[in-house]
């Protein structure tokens, strides 16, 4: 049995992955995007007696963090987003809650830059700024596991929109081949909304391999 087991939800309005990375050993949990429902993901972890340790944000649209706060209070833990994601965590109308859902602002506790190593529940996550979607979008890679969690940067044979605030397609399509892409083949892809990927076949079919 795999100390580190990958689960996940897909929760909220537009449909968004919440991922959780589990150590089966210690049961400490660490929450990728808490999208929306926060009583389902602490009813979760509460009959699974998981003890969430962080939470971490790809970046800071709204589907991705409403949860967060809430989780936060439950829990104890600290929120961990990019530095450059701060302007717009702490904007409803960047983040865009204002325009689709009630209007949200979220203070980070913990701000992160690129190629940090953040060691918690006894796994490494490496720190990949991926600018495009958002200016500050990040994704967290796990090279021990052979996964990556990424967030709106990548999808499985796609990648995320880029007429928002903060937007921008020349980052995009830069992060996407020069950070992302560049990974071992086979590291699987868990991404922000839709079906998981590998590095693999987006490098054979994404658009933006080309």
């Amino acid at each position: 049995m795999k100390r580190i087991r990958i689960e996940g939800a897909v929760l909220g309005m537009l449909g968004t992955n919440c991922y959780f990375i589990n150590n089966t050993e210690t049961n400490e949990v660490i929450i990728v995007d808490p999208a929306d429902n926060a009583d389902s993901i602490r009813d979760w972890c509460l009959s699974n007696k998981k003890e969430p340790v962080a939470v971490l944000l790809t970046h800071g649209h709204y589907d991705h963090m409403l949860a967060a706060d809430q989780l936060r209070r439950d829990f104890s833990v600290k929120i961990y987003a990019a530095e450059v994601e701060k302007e717009l965590l702490e904007d409803a109308s960047m983040n865009l809650s204002a325009m689709w859902s009630r209007p949200v602002t979220l203070k980070a506790d913990v701000f992160l830059k690129d190629g940090e190593i953040l060691h918690m529940a006894g796994v490494d996550i490496q720190v990949i700024a991926t600018p495009g979607h958002t200016a500050g979008g990040l994704c967290y890679y796990v090279e021990e596991e052979g996964v990556l969690f990424s967030g709106d940067t990548l999808f499985a044979g796609s990648y995320g929109r880029t007429d928002f605030p903060t937007s921008s397609m020349a980052e995009l399509a830069r992060s996407v081949r020069e950070r992302l892409l560049v990974l071992p083949e086979d590291t699987t892809v868990y991404p922000g909304h839709g079906e998981s990927t590998t590095i693999g076949y987006e490098r054979a079919y994404n658009p933006l391999s080309r």
